[in-house]
Protein backbone atom coordinates (compact mmCIF):
# COMPACT_ATOMS: atom_id res chain seq x y z
CA UNK A 1 0.00 0.00 0.00
CA UNK A 2 1.81 3.07 -1.25
CA UNK A 3 -0.39 6.33 -0.90
CA UNK A 4 0.37 10.02 -0.62
CA UNK A 5 2.80 11.34 1.15
CA UNK A 6 5.80 9.54 3.00
CA UNK A 7 5.02 9.46 6.62
CA UNK A 8 7.81 10.82 9.74
CA UNK A 9 8.31 8.57 12.45
CA UNK A 10 8.90 5.03 14.22
CA UNK A 11 5.74 3.51 12.52
CA UNK A 12 4.03 2.56 9.14
CA UNK A 13 0.74 4.66 9.39
CA UNK A 14 -1.21 3.72 6.45
CA UNK A 15 1.10 5.56 3.49
CA UNK A 16 3.80 3.13 3.60
CA UNK A 17 2.70 -0.32 4.73
CA UNK A 18 2.08 -3.80 3.96
CA UNK A 19 -1.53 -4.54 5.19
CA UNK A 20 -3.17 -7.95 5.52
CA UNK A 21 -5.94 -9.90 6.88
CA UNK A 22 -5.91 -10.29 10.55
CA UNK A 23 -8.57 -12.67 10.57
CA UNK A 24 -6.31 -16.22 10.27
CA UNK A 25 -3.31 -16.68 12.87
CA UNK A 26 -0.96 -18.08 9.63
CA UNK A 27 -1.42 -15.15 8.70
CA UNK A 28 1.56 -13.67 11.23
CA UNK A 29 3.90 -16.19 9.81
CA UNK A 30 3.32 -15.51 6.35
CA UNK A 31 3.81 -11.67 6.56
CA UNK A 32 7.32 -12.03 8.74
CA UNK A 33 8.38 -14.77 5.76
CA UNK A 34 7.64 -11.76 3.47
CA UNK A 35 9.97 -9.17 5.54
CA UNK A 36 12.14 -12.06 6.69
CA UNK A 37 12.08 -11.24 10.02
CA UNK A 38 11.69 -12.95 13.39
CA UNK A 39 8.59 -15.10 14.37
CA UNK A 40 7.81 -13.84 17.46
CA UNK A 41 7.89 -10.02 16.27
CA UNK A 42 4.33 -8.95 16.42
CA UNK A 43 2.38 -6.86 14.19
CA UNK A 44 -0.34 -3.84 14.91
CA UNK A 45 -4.07 -3.68 13.69
CA UNK A 46 -5.09 -0.72 12.53
CA UNK A 47 -9.01 0.12 12.63
CA UNK A 48 -11.34 3.28 12.07
CA UNK A 49 -11.67 5.49 15.78
CA UNK A 50 -15.47 5.07 16.17
CA UNK A 51 -15.15 1.11 16.05
CA UNK A 52 -11.89 0.87 18.03
CA UNK A 53 -13.89 -0.23 21.39
CA UNK A 54 -15.41 -2.77 19.83
CA UNK A 55 -12.30 -4.63 19.42
CA UNK A 56 -10.07 -3.06 21.57
CA UNK A 57 -9.62 -2.20 25.37
CA UNK A 58 -9.37 1.30 24.37
CA UNK A 59 -10.57 4.93 25.67
CA UNK A 60 -9.95 7.31 23.02
CA UNK A 61 -8.30 7.17 20.16
CA UNK A 62 -4.21 6.09 19.52
CA UNK A 63 -3.57 7.65 15.78
CA UNK A 64 0.32 6.57 16.29
CA UNK A 65 0.37 3.21 17.38
CA UNK A 66 2.06 4.16 21.40
CA UNK A 67 0.00 2.21 23.15
CA UNK A 68 -0.32 -1.69 23.80
CA UNK A 69 -4.11 -2.49 24.20
CA UNK A 70 -5.96 -5.53 25.60
CA UNK A 71 -7.47 -7.46 22.64
CA UNK A 72 -11.52 -7.55 23.87
CA UNK A 73 -11.81 -11.47 24.42
CA UNK A 74 -14.86 -11.73 21.90
CA UNK A 75 -12.71 -10.52 19.04
CA UNK A 76 -9.30 -12.16 19.73
CA UNK A 77 -9.94 -15.14 17.34
CA UNK A 78 -11.53 -13.24 14.44
CA UNK A 79 -8.12 -11.09 14.70
CA UNK A 80 -5.48 -13.50 15.65
CA UNK A 81 -2.50 -12.47 13.43
CA UNK A 82 -2.50 -8.94 15.44
CA UNK A 83 -3.14 -10.27 19.05
CA UNK A 84 0.51 -10.60 20.95
CA UNK A 85 0.60 -13.72 22.84
CA UNK A 86 -0.04 -11.70 26.49
CA UNK A 87 -3.71 -10.87 24.32
CA UNK A 88 -2.78 -7.58 23.62
CA UNK A 89 -2.20 -5.26 20.09
CA UNK A 90 -0.42 -1.83 19.61
CA UNK A 91 -3.78 -0.60 18.03
CA UNK A 92 -3.79 2.33 15.53
CA UNK A 93 -6.88 4.16 14.89
CA UNK A 94 -7.57 6.31 11.35
CA UNK A 95 -10.29 9.03 11.35
CA UNK A 96 -11.65 9.78 7.95
CA UNK A 97 -10.47 12.82 7.90
CA UNK A 98 -6.61 11.51 8.50
CA UNK A 99 -6.31 9.40 5.28
CA UNK A 100 -9.79 9.13 3.95
CA UNK A 101 -9.31 6.43 0.93
CA UNK A 102 -7.54 3.87 3.99
CA UNK A 103 -10.69 4.49 5.96
CA UNK A 104 -12.33 3.70 2.93
CA UNK A 105 -10.68 0.33 2.55
CA UNK A 106 -11.00 -0.17 6.28
CA UNK A 107 -14.87 0.13 5.78
CA UNK A 108 -14.91 -2.50 2.75
CA UNK A 109 -12.55 -4.90 4.84
CA UNK A 110 -15.71 -4.53 7.46
CA UNK A 111 -18.40 -4.85 5.42
CA UNK A 112 -16.73 -8.38 3.80
CA UNK A 113 -15.46 -9.52 7.51
CA UNK A 114 -17.53 -7.90 10.42
CA UNK A 115 -14.61 -6.65 11.23
CA UNK A 116 -13.03 -2.93 9.70
CA UNK A 117 -9.19 -3.86 11.01
CA UNK A 118 -6.29 -4.74 9.10
CA UNK A 119 -3.08 -5.81 10.26
CA UNK A 120 -0.83 -3.12 9.34
CA UNK A 121 3.79 -3.45 9.28
CA UNK A 122 5.86 -0.91 7.24
CA UNK A 123 6.38 -1.34 3.94
CA UNK A 124 9.97 -2.62 3.36
CA UNK A 125 12.03 -6.02 3.42
CA UNK A 126 14.49 -6.50 6.56
CA UNK A 127 17.67 -5.50 4.44
CA UNK A 128 16.01 -1.69 3.38
CA UNK A 129 14.68 0.65 4.73
CA UNK A 130 11.15 1.93 4.52
CA UNK A 131 9.70 2.77 0.66
CA UNK A 132 10.05 6.50 0.21
CA UNK A 133 9.33 6.52 -4.36
CA UNK A 134 7.07 4.53 -6.37
CA UNK A 135 10.58 2.82 -7.59
CA UNK A 136 11.24 1.71 -4.40
CA UNK A 137 7.59 -0.16 -3.77
CA UNK A 138 7.89 -1.58 -7.33
CA UNK A 139 11.72 -2.73 -6.28
CA UNK A 140 10.45 -4.15 -3.42
CA UNK A 141 7.45 -5.96 -4.97
CA UNK A 142 9.23 -7.31 -7.19
CA UNK A 143 12.11 -8.55 -4.74
CA UNK A 144 8.86 -9.98 -2.12
CA UNK A 145 6.42 -12.60 -2.55
CA UNK A 146 4.14 -9.64 -2.03
CA UNK A 147 0.19 -10.73 -3.41
CA UNK A 148 -0.43 -7.01 -5.13
CA UNK A 149 0.85 -3.62 -4.59
CA UNK A 150 -1.50 -0.76 -4.93
CA UNK A 151 0.27 2.42 -5.59
CA UNK A 152 -2.10 5.42 -6.33
CA UNK A 153 -4.84 4.24 -8.33
CA UNK A 154 -3.29 1.14 -9.81
CA UNK A 155 -3.27 -2.21 -8.56
CA UNK A 156 -0.53 -4.83 -9.70
CA UNK A 157 -1.29 -8.57 -8.97
CA UNK A 158 1.49 -11.30 -9.74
Amino acid sequence: WFQGDMEFGPRALGHRSILASPARSEMKDRVNGIKRRESFRPFAPIVPAERAAEFFELEGESPFMLFALRVRENARERLAAISHVDGSARVQTLRREANPLLYALLEAVGERSGAPVLLNTSFNLDDEPVVCSPADAVRTFCRSALDALVIGPFLVNR
